[in-house]
């Protein structure tokens, strides 16, 4: 379970960078952009179906948040030690 629970911490990590970096416009070609294009490819293909079923609330996108409460229930499943349960 120990390299399970540190890939999903990875990619909760991945996660948390995606949504900073989301908050500032980054120029094109430079290396802060290049990341982000990075984890969009990591992160997009779960966010993607969570953008579909949930309600749109204007421009606030709430997709990463149940994403992190969904991992975190994940890691409490599997006694990651963090989880939520």
């Amino acid at each position: 379970m120990g390299i399970l629970c540190t890939l999903i911490n990875l990619y909760l990590l991945a996660v948390f960078a995606f949504i900073i970096l989301s908050w500032f416009p980054l120029n094109p070609g430079g290396l802060a952009y290049r990341i982000f294009t990075f984890l969009r490819t990591i992160v997009d293909p779960v966010l993607a179906p969570l953008r579909r079923v949930l309600p749109r609330l204007g421009p606030l996108d709430i997709s990463p948040i149940i994403l992190i409460l969904g991992i975190g229930i994940i890691e409490g499943l599997l006694g990651c030690g963090r989880g939520f349960i």
